[in-house]
């Protein structure tokens, strides 16, 4: 391990975004191009949206993101020989030069957002320039870290975002009036585009933007922690000390933030009920999922208020915790937007004290961004889903400017980039 090479590193410098050459499907390999993405690893629904991608053609790219064996070995195996193969084959080929990526999405219900994919270079925390939101879990941390191990690849990019001064944006706009490398429509009705900025003075203008502006981590917390333990694992300078993002300038195209809900796997309902009886206020509702979404934030607007399913058609409205409650329950050692994050009173108060669910175990608990989704797998498996209502973006920039991390898997920013459209190997 090279320390002064890693110093080097982490040196606050800016965003340093550099170009790298792209590893690509061959549309002439695969079904479709559309076929073969998914969306990032940790907001496909398991088992079931597994097995949907699985099916939608053999190189879908969530054989490689999420490969499945028995053992955590033998999946990263699994993963490294099929990206192998897939090389081989010329399902996946490297562009001839590299490029900064420019990565569009759009819906018709008006979405439009476009990026920078490049690769970036990868500083510590107290450098200041990439700021984390949320904590993370180790054991997801671990896996991800042994499978671009295995696979010596950045499978999917993570998704930053930052503000800058225009230049970038300008860059991003003039790619997208020509051809694109690829134009495909996934089954969640969203479009895809991607475009590759290859003349050095457009790559400039862009590095020369982005110097001096930090980002915050949209989505993508275990991956960035990732990249961080990789890279103080391996000698520097090298290919390590860059990670594989997608950054959105916010200014020209802000984010959605949506909640990401709890599925409490071994927790039913009425003892869920049972334990909160006098600690909160609680109301059935007889409605459909719409309607209960919108009692939800009602009920938010004015304090801490979560949403449980599982038991039925209906759903129980959680709100106006008991202060006595939150006084001995959540730390006072941090801000007051922090204390009364939604997140922080479940975790600090519902699972630790009153539930007693570990939230680093997943055979007690599952995140899930799908509301629906997490609803359906507690009422069949007799758990209970804590359903909960997004935090808004100018919160969560306030606390990582303060240093202050959310709980984890407080936030869902999107659009997420679909996975499967660039990737990048470490050894090209």
């Amino acid at each position: 391990m090279n320390s002064a090479g890693h110093s080097e590193a982490t040196a606050p410098r800016g965003l340093e975004l550099t170009p790298f050459r792209g590893l690509r499907y061959d549309p002439d390999r695969v079904g479709s191009i559309a076929a073969v993405t998914s969306p990032p690893y940790d907001v496909v629904v398991r088992p079931d949206g597994l097995h949907h991608l699985q099916d939608a053609d053999p190189h879908n790219i969530v054989r490689l993101i999420l490969p499945q064996a028995t053992t955590p070995a033998a999946r990263n195996e699994q993963a490294a020989d099929t990206l192998r193969r897939w090389l081989a084959e010329g399902v996946l080929a490297v562009d001839p030069e590299p490029a900064l990526y420019v990565y569009e999405q759009r819906h018709a219900d008006g979405m439009l957002q476009r990026g920078l994919i490049g690769t970036l270079r990868v500083s510590e925390p107290s450098a200041g320039v990439v700021l984390p939101h949320e904590d993370v879990m180790p054991h997801v941390v671990a896996d991800r870290a042994a499978l671009m191990r295995a696979t010596h690849a950045n499978l999917e990019p993570l998704l930053l975002t930052y503000r800058g001064d225009g230049t970038a944006a300008e860059v991003v706009e003039r790619a997208a009036e020509g051809a694109p490398l690829l134009s495909t429509t996934t089954e969640d009705g969203f479009g895809h585009r991607l475009w590759a900025v290859t003349d050095p003075g457009e790559v400039a203008r862009v590095q020369h933007d982005l110097a001096g502006h930090q980002a915050l981590i949209a989505d993508g917390h275990h991956r960035w922690a990732t990249y961080l333990r990789l890279r103080a694992e391996h000698a520097s300078p090298g290919p390590w000390d860059h990670g594989l993002v997608l950054l959105v300038d916010t200014a020209r195209y802000p984010l959605r933030v949506r909640a990401i809900h709890r599925l409490l796997h071994d927790l039913p309902v009425a003892r869920a009920l049972a334990a909160v009886e006098g600690l909160f206020r609680v109301r059935r509702l007889a409605v459909p999922v719409p309607e209960a979404l919108d009692a939800l934030a009602e009920a938010a607007g004015e304090g801490n208020a979560f949403l449980l399913a599982g038991d039925g058609d209906g759903f129980h409205l959680l709100d106006r915790p008991d202060p006595a409650l939150l006084e001995r329950t959540v730390p006072a050692d941090r801000p007051e937007a922090w204390r009364t994050l939604d997140a922080t009173v479940l975790h600090a108060a519902l699972l630790a004290h009153v539930w007693r669910v570990p939230e680093d175990d997943p055979a007690r608990i599952g995140y899930i961004h799908d509301t629906a989704a997490t609803v359906e797998k507690a009422r069949q498996e007799g758990g209970t889903a804590v359903l909960m209502h997004p935090v808004r973006e100018e919160v969560v920039r306030d606390l990582a400017r303060q240093g202050v991390t959310m709980p984890r898997k407080s936030t869902s920013f999107g659009p997420k980039p679909a996975s499967g459209l660039v990737l990048r190997a470490l050894d090209v």
